[in-house]
């Protein structure tokens, strides 16, 4: 188990994080969300002991987590972290990136190896590829399996899927998050992007002013946000009395209600339109499965709070 005990840091006397504390069980995929600047990759480089603490403890089961202050040589071989600048030979293979670490006692169970981990991130046709000719997303794949390699017992993962494409990204994350599961991988990801977390994460934890605002599981906070910053994270919203906060998809046109609205643009999503309209002089937005014609008027209901 991983616990994180009131945790502190700052850079030049700069609060970054505070009083952070949480666990994660073994096999766990934890998300950290947040803002931009509000400390996701400072937490995951201390997860990683890449820097000392200013106050509190990290254990990984009984053995602290301590930082350069008291190794030479950062990180522990149970862990591994993936940055968001990856960590790579680029003069040497694809397969020999991911193989660097692997013992050559057996050369045959070795390859064996390579072909399983380069099967997860897709690279297969791209095994004997020098890795300076790969593109940015390419990489970060190869840095993907670089990391699960010797099967750590941690995975520290920054981002690990924003310079991959839309058009291998989904089914990366299945294949990925799979087999940390399966091999029983405790994974702690900090992120951008909710389709990182939704069907994914076990935890949810999200930080804004240097702390922990919220630590539940991806469903919990999604049908019941308690705060703007979490509701932002998975969809667009509205604040409307009485009801607080309120996401487009929770609204729908009906023939009366006490919301009456001007359309002022409709937007194409594909599955449907996103229309966005004055309330009493407000800003607001709600999901129509047709255009709406600007400046016309329409009630709303809302379906779900």
């Amino acid at each position: 188990m991983l616990q994180v005990k009131n945790l502190s840091f700052g850079y030049f006397k700069t609060p970054v994080l505070t009083n952070v504390s949480f666990t994660a069980s073994r096999g766990e995929y934890i998300s950290i969300i947040g803002e931009s600047g509000c400390g996701k990759s400072t937490l995951l480089k201390l997860l990683y002991g890449e820097y000392d603490l200013d106050a509190g403890e990290i254990f990984w089961e009984n053995q602290q987590i301590l930082g350069p202050k008291y190794n030479l040589v950062t990180g522990s071989e149970y862990i591994k972290y993936v940055a968001q600048e990856f960590n790579l030979m680029p003069y040497t293979t694809v397969e020999e990136n991911i193989g660097k670490y692997l013992s050559n006692s057996d050369p045959k169970q070795k390859r064996k190896r390579i072909s399983e981990l380069l099967d997860v991130v897709e690279l297969s046709k791209f095994s004997k590829t020098k890795v300076k000719l790969l593109s940015g997303g390419q990489k970060q794949r190869v840095a993907l399996a670089k990391a699960i390699a010797r099967q750590p017992e941690l995975i520290l993962l920054d981002e690990p899927f924003s310079h991959i494409d839309n058009f291998k990204k989904q089914s990366l994350r299945r294949n990925f998050f799979s087999y940390l599961k399966d091999k029983k991988i405790t994974c702690i990801v900090a992120t951008h992007d909710k389709d990182d977390v939704l069907g994914y994460a076990d935890t949810l934890v999200v930080l804004n002013n240097s702390t922990i605002i919220a630590n539940n599981t991806p469903e919990q906070l999604f049908k019941h946000p308690k705060h703007k910053l979490i509701a932002s994270f998975f969809d667009e919203f509205n604040t409307i009395a009485p009801y607080g906060i309120v996401y487009a998809h929770c609204l729908q046109v009906v023939a009366q209600s006490n919301y009456c609205v001007t359309i002022q643009q409709s937007y194409f999503k594909g599955t449907h339109y996103l229309i966005t309209a004055k309330l009493d002089n407000h800003d607001i937005c709600f999901y129509h499965n047709t255009a709406l014609q600007a400046q016309t008027k329409v009630f709303l209901e809302v379906t779900r709070a």
